[in-house]
């Protein structure tokens, strides 16, 4: 027998290498056929449910890695609830009407015009049914748990009716109205936008100054005057029909050689300079309210325009006199409701003027910014020119510019039921402070919602119309829509005749000869998914209304977030979530949005099947998602060595727990020695601030938390230590007994706490250990031990640290001058105060040990020699020598007093010597 023969040794099958890509699709179809999540739910049925509603993506297209961030953060809350003794059903969601599908059918080559409606919206649910099912096999490729057999689906049919019985209510309840008012209106989609469907984008276009002559000045102004206005969009003055000033206002009439002027007193300066007045002469000043009802001329258009009041009208920029088109602004329409100024909108749905300005006729109304200026040109009233670069809302699908057009559109009024929204917002959790001020002030200032939009694919709006035009929403024809909607499905809107929509029988006075016609706009697909919480939190059987927690990325604010508070206080009256959590945007390493064309996008399936699920899933935790956050092939790896580490230092406690039975072996802590109790109280620290930062959503911290335990904690001071004890003392020895005792708590509990961010590797781990249940996802998260030695234990810790540190730069010092190679070959004398000495007599421990020293001498700090090769630190002395001797074979010490072993193997220390002559005595022998 050799000596290395009488080490504890120990072997494992978990490998340093996780090739997870491999092993994680058989984890997960094990969890199928085993059907994990349902154990889940079954062993949490009775107790305190967790409601995380799912806010439903797209189905258009792979999933990018924002989607993984969204998804895999609401797995890690589900499993870490589940683990906590909470019952969590999460329902997985989708999103399927709208433009998108539209367009990308279109793209594919369908002809829309050669077919009807019906036929046309039961391609898009083919279409919406594929993304779905590849988006599904996406998400569950990333380990995420849920009913992925039963999500929940805006095109189905008990969807669809509940949506129903959301605009039903509202309309019942007089919030649903119809209107002609200036919308957000995208030419390139041919439909109104509600908020949340416009993004901003910076561009260069037109600043213009112009000129109105004053025809009636109501004894205030001269005719022949002018009034300047400023404008960035001149293609909105052939609708013209008024000009705002403030009532409190200043206003001055300047003269500019012989010509009457009129501008607001304190932007004069800045006009002039725009314009290049010199000479200016100020006539008189004019407050605002005086110059009501004066009466100009258009500019180039035989129209008048009236000078009408408005609180709107600012002094940061322009004239401080506002051309206003009624049919083209949100201030300007409601200011000029005050006036009965009519509602001009001469822009058809693609963009281009009607016949309501000749002159226009057929122009792109972009386009007409150039003969708009030319007319005023000609009429020579065009003061000024130049072209700025400023931001202009978009069609966050299209990426083209829109416009705000006045058109018929169905409205739900926020007026009506304003404050109840503020109200509720103001009771929900906002687990980042600013989101309650976000949310409330979108609410507080936010116009009337238009819902209607003028597209094909979507729920339809249940609305009849009388022969003279009536709208018709009464709640038997709404509850007979429903009913026909929840067993037929949205489809039979398109497919049947109004009369057959309507209940048998169904009478009404606009109507007089029975003769019916039904609406054929659809709804924004803002109000399908703010309708969710109806068709599922209300729908489903084991779900409740509202939510525990919404959680989504930092732009449904606007988005969901919004449209769901909105409905669910109209409909019940309270906000549909407790508490709502927002993510940032997924950037790239360099900080910019990703982009295929840029080629910088990071495909989290391309990142699933080459490192594995459980590296994205850790990233996900290793950034501070309150603001954006980037990913990139080189920060990934860097996440994978965390993984690496982490890995390598479970794998050591796994070896080295192999010939452990807890049943049999396990040591009571108070028979554990001072470090291993110290190692258990760190250890039961680290379950404090990692379930701590699970209930805070504050996942950064259990990142940092873990990978300080596991890097600093274990492998560079317990583990290190460790090995002297786990190989060297006797197999049953309790010193070795204790420390895989401590070890194998320290899986029992990296186990638990990784398994909702890392499952896959937290199933791997629990392979290896002896618990009763078949998963750890099936087993309690673990209980903080609160020992009642702890703060003494780390307050003497804390101190003899300090001591070791100094020891282990003093070693350091003594390798870079050539006295020593491994710290082992060091003789180490302490100089120590009394109280320093005393600290280490109570440390229950063998201190050289954990010096990691050959010899140890503790001497009294007021004997200490005048020694230059003694360093001296803060209340301790340390002196480090050669250690004269052998080096033990076994345990690598260099010993003065060694036993020399037969046929020339070596040495042995004392310790060795006499564990070796009683359990491997033939080693001793020739």
């Amino acid at each position: 027998m050799e000596v290395k023969d009488t080490l504890n040794l120990l072997k494992t099958d978990f490998s340093m290498r996780a090739k997870l890509s491999q092993k994680e699709p058989a984890y997960q179809k094990k969890w199928e056929e085993d059907q994990l999540f349902e154990q889940m739910l079954e062993k949490n049925k009775d107790k305190e449910p967790f409601i995380l509603h799912d806010g439903p993506p797209y189905a258009n297209g792979n999933i990018h890695i924002g989607h993984a961030l969204n998804k895999i953060t609401k797995d890690i809350i589900n499993r870490y609830k589940t683990m906590a003794g909470y019952y969590t059903p999460y329902v997985p969601g989708w999103d399927t009407h709208g433009l998108p599908i539209e367009s990308a059918l279109t793209k594919s080559g369908v002809d829309r015009k050669s077919m009807s409606v019906a036929e046309f919206r039961k391609l898009c649910e083919d279409y919406a049914w594929d993304q779905i099912n590849q988006q599904r096999k996406d998400f569950k490729r990333l380990g995420v748990l849920g009913r992925w057999d039963d999500p929940y689906v805006t095109l189905t049919k008990d969807y669809e009716a509940a949506q129903i019985r959301v605009f039903s209510e509202m309309a019942l309840k007089g919030y649903i109205y119809r209107g002609l008012k200036p919308v957000y209106w995208s030419p390139s989609s041919e439909s109104a936008l509600a908020e949340a469907e416009i993004e901003y984008k910076d561009v260069r276009g037109p600043s213009i100054y112009v000129s109105f002559d004053v025809k009636d000045g109501k004894g205030v102004l001269d005719q022949g005057d002018k009034i300047v206005i400023w404008t960035t969009t001149p293609w909105t003055l052939p609708s013209n029909l008024a000009i705002a000033v403030h009532p409190e206002g200043e206003y001055g009439v300047y003269q500019v050689e012989g010509q009457n002027y009129v501008v607001a007193t304190k932007l004069i300066d800045e006009v002039s300079e725009k314009v290049g007045w010199e000479d200016i002469e100020l006539v008189r000043t004019i407050k605002g309210e005086d110059l009501e009802n004066i009466i100009c001329l258009h500019p180039y258009l035989d129209r008048e325009s009236l000078v009408i009041l408005g609180d709107h009208v600012t002094f940061d920029s322009g004239t401080g006199l506002v051309h206003t088109a009624p049919g083209h602004g949100d201030d300007d329409y409601i200011v000029c409701q005050k006036y009965d100024l009519p509602v001009l909108s001469p822009i058809d749905d693609k963009g281009y003027f009607t016949d309501e300005v000749p002159e226009f006729e057929g122009l792109f109304y972009d386009d007409a910014n150039i003969k708009s200026t030319d007319l005023l040109k000609e009429n020579n009233a065009l003061l000024h020119m130049e072209f700025r670069t400023h931001s202009y809302p978009h069609d966050w699908r299209t990426k083209k510019p829109v416009i705000f057009r006045a058109t018929p559109q169905w409205f739900a009024s926020i007026d009506k039921f304003r404050q109840a929204i503020l109200d509720e917002v103001e009771k929900v959790d906002w687990t980042q402070d600013w989101g309650m001020k976000r949310l409330y002030n979108m609410v507080e200032n936010r116009g009337d919602w238009v819902i209607s939009r003028q597209r094909a694919w979507g729920v339809p709006l249940p609305i009849f119309y009388g022969e003279d035009g009536t709208a018709i929403m009464t709640e038997e024809t709404l509850r007979h829509v429903e009913a026909l909607i929840a067993e037929y499905g949205s489809n039979v809107w398109f497919e049947r005749d109004a009369k057959d929509l309507l209940p048998e029988g169904f009478e009404h006075p606009s109507s007089p000869n029975g003769q019916f016609t039904k609406e054929t706009d659809i709804m924004d697909v803002w109000f399908d998914s703010g309708s969710s919480h109806q068709a599922v939190l209300k729908g489903r059987g084991d779900l409740s209304y509202p939510a525990d927690l919404y959680l989504e990325g930092s732009d449904q604010y606007r988005g969901w977030f919004n449209s769901s508070i909105t409905t669910g206080v109209a409909v019940n009256g309270q906000a549909p979530y407790k508490a709502v959590l927002s993510q940032g945007f997924v950037l790239d390493g360099e900080g910019y949005k990703m982009s295929k064309s840029v080629g910088n996008v990071i495909d989290p399936n391309d990142v699933a099947n080459d490192m594995g699920a459980d590296i994205i899933r850790l990233w996900s935790i290793s950034v501070d998602t309150e603001a954006d956050v980037r990913v990139s092939h080189d920060i990934l790896n860097q996440v994978a060595e965390v993984y690496r580490k982490i890995r390598n230092t479970v794998r050591f406690l796994i070896q080295n727990t192999e010939d452990f039975d807890p049943k049999v072996n396990e040591v009571d802590y108070q028979d554990l020695s001072g470090l291993d109790q110290y190692i258990l109280v760190q250890t039961d620290r680290l379950v404090d601030q990692v379930l701590t930062a699970y209930d805070e959503y504050n996942y950064l911290d259990i990142y940092k938390t873990v990978n300080q335990f596991c890097t600093v904690t274990l492998s560079n001071f317990y583990m290190n230590i460790s090995k002297d004890i786990l190989y060297i003392d006797p197999e049953d020895a309790q010193s070795r007994r204790a420390v895989q005792t401590v070890f194998y708590k320290i899986l029992l509990v990296l186990a638990k706490l990784l398994a909702p961010v890392i499952p896959h590797t937290a199933e791997e781990i629990w392979s290896y250990l002896s618990e009763p249940e078949d998963y750890v996802q099936l087993s309690d998260m673990p209980k903080r031990q609160n020992y009642q030695n702890a703060l003494e234990l780390e307050d003497k810790w804390s101190q003899f640290l300090s001591i070791r540190d100094h020891v282990l730069k003093a070693n350091e010092v003594a390798r870079e001058n050539k006295l020593i190679g491994k710290d082992f070959e060091a003789k180490t004398t302490l100089y120590l105060d009394q109280a320093g000495r005393d600290l280490l007599d109570s440390l229950d421990v063998n201190v050289r040990l954990v010096l990691i020293s050959s010899q140890l001498d503790v001497l009294d700090l007021a004997d200490k020699p005048d020694d230059d090769r003694i360093l001296d630190f803060d209340g301790v002395s340390v002196l480090v020598e050669k250690m004269p001797g052998e080096v033990c074979t076994r345990c690598r010490i260099t010993t003065d007093d060694p036993y020399e072993l037969p046929e020339d193997k070596g040495y042995l220390c004392q310790r060795c010597h006499d564990i070796v002559q009683a359990d491997y005595p033939e080693v001793l022998e020739n």
